[in-house]
């Protein structure tokens, strides 16, 4: 039986093998993941791993670990339905199932394949016990309990297919940023990695600003200028054409940096290379429109995190182990009797 403590130090040990990987290692697995999929180039890669390191990270995950039961009432066959938007996002569920105890029966996204199998076997290779409750599969018929990611369409129909069986599913979300016309330079550049990083392909990526009424939007343009890079990527360069053309062609108020379009819009999700924008007059306002979107909000900034529940400018992809998707506690719903 492979027990807590030893589940533990896999981990932490695999957390310690992905933040010494050399540069040599990192291209060569970027340059597989992006074979498969065009979106996975080595920046993305390369946070994605750094991110996973810091998951894994003592004591911090020794920490969180310890706020669950060590094992399950009944181990059992947990089906994942893995999202592939970013790269290794389905690696946490992983970390829940396997690390709560349970047998992980995991359905990887096509697109995320090469880095799913690939950290599947640097895990076992450090703990080979794990063979046995790591299982990569394409039908999930046999699992007792179910966690899936998709979109609003598909989680409907994963409600449908798995409403016998206990069941987590989690649909689509976006994150938003509260600006102030307060914030200096050197915050408005951090900000940059909350919107580009993964090329806002993320559910954790900003895809909406609420700025007050007459916000000037130069200095955020200004300060955003040092990711202009994100051009040099061919598919965010083709979205980046074809939303201005629409944008043009429809005489739709914008702004346009060159590589990112700012338009005013009520709808939270934005295209990739696309801002939208609300304004608010006063505080209140700017509570009253948050609380109405916050059952479709993956997370929040601001500059320093100063308004309640936000990440700092800089830190929404950088989450920490107990930072759930949808807010909804993984290891809580694997410790329960499935």
């Amino acid at each position: 039986m492979l027990h807590h403590a030893s589940r533990l130090a896999a981990f932490a040990a695999l957390g310690r093998r992905l933040a010494a990987l050399t540069e040599t290692e990192l291209e060569d697995l970027a340059a597989r993941a992006r074979n498969r999929n065009a979106w996975f180039d080595l920046p993305n890669v390369r946070s994605a791993i750094t991110g996973i390191a810091h998951l894994l990270a003592e004591p911090q995950l020794s920490r969180w670990a310890g706020r669950y039961p060590a094992e399950p009432p009944t181990p059992r066959q947990v089906g994942v339905v893995m999202a592939g938007n970013i790269p290794l996002v389905g690696f946490h569920d992983m970390l829940c199932v396997l690390l709560s105890g349970h047998t992980l029966l995991a359905k990887p996204s096509k697109d995320d394949t090469v880095l799913m199998l690939w950290i599947a076997k640097e895990l076992t290779d450090i703990e080979p016990a794990f063979a046995e409750r790591l299982q990569f599969v394409e039908r999930l018929n046999a699992a007792d309990a179910f966690i899936a990611t998709g979109s609003d369409n598909t989680a409907r129909y994963f409600e449908f297919y798995f409403k016998s069986r206990p069941h987590l599913i989690r649909r689509n979300r976006t994150s938003l940023a509260i600006l102030t016309g307060r914030e200096t330079p050197e915050e408005l550049a951090s900000f940059g990695a909350d919107i580009f990083q993964y090329y806002g392909l993320g559910c954790r990526n900003v895809s909406k600003l609420y700025v007050p009424e007459g916000y000037n939007f130069v200095p955020l343009l200004d300060a955003l200028q040092p990711w202009q890079h994100v051009l040099n990527h061919h598919k965010y360069q083709n979205n980046y054409d074809y939303n201005k053309s629409i944008l043009l062609v429809n005489a739709v108020p914008h702004f346009d940096s060159g590589f990112l379009l700012l338009t005013e819009q009520t709808a939270l999700v934005s295209p990739i290379s696309v801002l939208h924008y609300s304004t608010y007059q006063q505080e209140i306002d700017l509570l009253d429109q948050l609380t109405d979107v916050a059952a479709q909000t993956q997370c929040l900034v601001s500059a320093g995190g100063r308004y309640p529940g936000s990440f700092p400018f800089g830190r929404a992809q950088s989450p920490d182990v107990s930072d759930y998707a949808d807010g909804i506690d993984t290891m809580e719903f694997l410790a329960a009797e499935l």
